[in-house]
């Protein structure tokens, strides 16, 4: 039980109970940048640029902000 403690301390930031000490917002800024960086590696789906393409294109008044897809 002592052990589940002392690793508790570390995690907080002294004297302000319930936060994380810098060395662990480190760990996960890093780690959150890694998955995020992977995702943008994957790039856009083909259908989802069609779908975008089809909701760039103008309607049928020729502006694109009026396209509802029913064409």
């Amino acid at each position: 039980m002592k052990d589940v403690k002392s690793q508790a301390s570390k995690v907080a930031a002294p004297g302000k109970p319930g936060r994380l000490n810098t060395e662990i917002q480190s760990r996960i800024g890093h780690q959150l940048r890694a998955m995020y960086d992977d995702v943008v590696r994957q790039g856009v789906p083909d259908r989802f640029a069609e779908l975008i393409k089809k909701l760039d294109a103008p309607g049928p008044s020729g502006d694109p902000a009026k396209n509802d897809g029913r064409d």
